[in-house]
């Protein structure tokens, strides 16, 4: 799980007073509300004025003060659609290629984001240490696939050529290709030697990639228990890329803990993703994305033709899961420019769920994810202080939020660190 111990320390504390507290918990915002943040933590909250006379007081009058936003299911080393041709791009071109990309998240209020295969430890170590700027990050390392699936980026041949042309690893390569109980019980552990926070694995087809129909099954059972029985023992978890509902049973019954996309889910599987106590993490963003201008952008045709078989049915999977009660985390999955729609998320929720149960999904239930409940998610005394200040009252119009033509959060901070003002 991630370390709280790297991380820049702000110079000076900071008040925030008169504030629209949202607190993820409540159904309203808490009127009047001041938060003092001192050495990225919270340090006190209180309905009755705070004094201090080392913070710099910033008076909200009556903005709204909520927690930073958490991405669950982000590529911040996708850097292009084509992905097959991103392997063969030199690692520092697209290394480089990711800093604005994570910038860009942050000043969307995002805090923290969730790394579902690509991002290795060295690019967090930067974010961390403020060398530049980003969310944190909570990382997969490269994503386990086995051959011919979701992670195979390889097109049709007579042959099989290594993985990314050298058989080594590339900074733009998401996935690793290992086959077989001994090589990924080794796999495993060597991503969480290299420093990933939860291991990534393909459980059923995919979009990005051009040889596994979108129904195939990903690993062998003996294969998926000897992934889950790895990360269990290091005290962390699995996340499993799967679109139907067979896919989704197999993996959930035998320990994984976080679904993602998961559109052809069904209601009985749901049903089973409850009993487990699993979360499901819908990415609804990249297939309106996808469809928009992935052909344009690159996306190989093969990819292309997959995109309706899944599109149509988000909205369909998102209320199933309601329904059966499974928890939702908040994930976008955007590739290359189109990182730049990741509030779109919001917009098309909206259309199933109510705005603070998709607050919530972006939030607490994020932080739960992650292993971080009090600590991220929240601005209670002890969490880091990551917070954002909107105009507006995202509880009542979520536009406040995905509406960047109203300019975006006025302020957002993360670790106590301002990183974006607007304040008048």
């Amino acid at each position: 799980m991630q370390s709280d111990k790297m991380h820049p320390v702000p110079t000076q504390p900071v008040l925030f007073s008169n504030a629209s507290l949202l607190d993820p918990l409540h159904d309203e915002l808490l009127e009047g509300h001041h938060v003092l943040v001192d050495d990225g933590r919270v340090r006190e909250v209180s309905d009755r004025p705070l004094r201090s006379g080392a913070a710099r007081t910033i008076d909200l009058a009556g903005r709204t003060l909520m927690p930073g936003l958490i991405d669950l299911h982000v590529h911040v080393l996708a850097t292009q659609l084509d992905l097959a041709a991103q392997v063969a791009l030199p690692d520092a071109l697209v290394t480089m290629r990711a800093v604005p990309l994570l910038a860009a998240m942050l000043r969307r209020g995002f805090t923290t984001v969730r790394d579902a295969g690509g991002a290795g430890y060295g690019i967090k170590c930067a974010v961390a240490e403020g060398s530049i700027a980003g969310p944190r990050l909570f990382i997969s390392g490269h994503a386990l696939s086995q051959t011919g699936g979701h992670g195979d980026t390889r097109a049709r041949a007579d042959f099989l050529r290594p993985v990314g042309g050298c058989g080594c690893f590339r900074a733009g390569a998401l996935a690793r290709v290992v086959d077989g109980v001994d090589a990924v019980r080794k796999a495993v552990r060597e991503e969480l030697q290299m420093g990933a926070d939860q291991i990534k694995i393909m459980a059923s087809g995919g979009i990005a990639s051009p040889t596994d129909p979108i129904a195939a099954w990903g690993y062998a059972d003996d294969e998926i228990r000897a992934i889950v029985h790895e990360a269990e023992a290091r005290q962390t978890y699995v996340m499993a890329h799967a679109y139907t509902a067979e896919a989704i049973e197999r993996v959930v019954r035998l320990g994984v803990r976080t679904i993602e996309h998961g559109n052809l889910v069904d209601d009985r599987v749901a049903a089973l993703m409850a009993a487990h106590g699993a979360f499901m993490v819908p990415t609804l963003a990249t297939y309106e994305a996808l469809a928009a201008e992935g052909t344009a952008l690159g996306l190989p045709a093969e990819s292309a033709a997959k995109i309706e078989a899944v599109r149509s049915a988000g909205l369909r999977a998102l209320e199933t899961c309601r329904r059966a009660g499974v928890r939702i985390g908040f994930g976008t999955d955007l590739l290359g420019t189109s990182q730049r729609l990741q509030l779109e998320e919001f917009r098309i929720r909206a259309a199933i769920q109510p705005p603070l149960e998709i607050i919530r999904s972006a939030t607490v239930i994020g932080a739960e994810v992650l292993g971080m409940p009090g600590r991220l998610g929240r601005l209670v005394p002890g969490a880091h202080a990551d917070a954002l200040v909107v105009d507006g009252n995202p509880l009542r119009d979520l536009s406040c939020l995905w509406d960047l033509s109203l300019g975006g959060p006025a302020l957002v901070m993360k670790d106590g660190v301002i990183h974006h003002e607007r304040l008048a």
